[in-house]
């Protein structure tokens, strides 16, 4: 995939994961590609791990199906995100 899908697909996914997910996350338009770029990646490796049973570093293409995976995995980042500073805060 071309670098001008991957950032449509992480501003997209991005954008979605920040408005699914409550609260405020912050970032600006870098940080929502950013994220929906790792979310992606995110997703794509869990959805290896769950049809294959093996890891492997994969990533969703720019589809609706590659989108919902990319959403998913972003919500998870921010999950982890919010749980890392919240824990190096303490």
């Amino acid at each position: 995939m071309n670098i001008i899908a991957w950032i449509v697909l992480g501003l997209i996914a991005g954008a979605i994961a920040k408005a699914i997910y409550p609260g405020h996350q912050g970032g600006g338009i870098l940080g929502t590609i950013l994220l929906g770029i790792i979310g992606a990646f995110i997703g794509g490796s869990l959805g290896v791990f769950f049809a294959t049973g093996r890891f492997a570093l994969a990533a969703t293409s720019l589809s609706v199906p590659g989108i919902v995976v990319a959403v998913i995995g972003a919500i998870i980042a921010i999950f982890l995100w919010n749980a890392f500073i919240r824990r190096s805060t303490i």
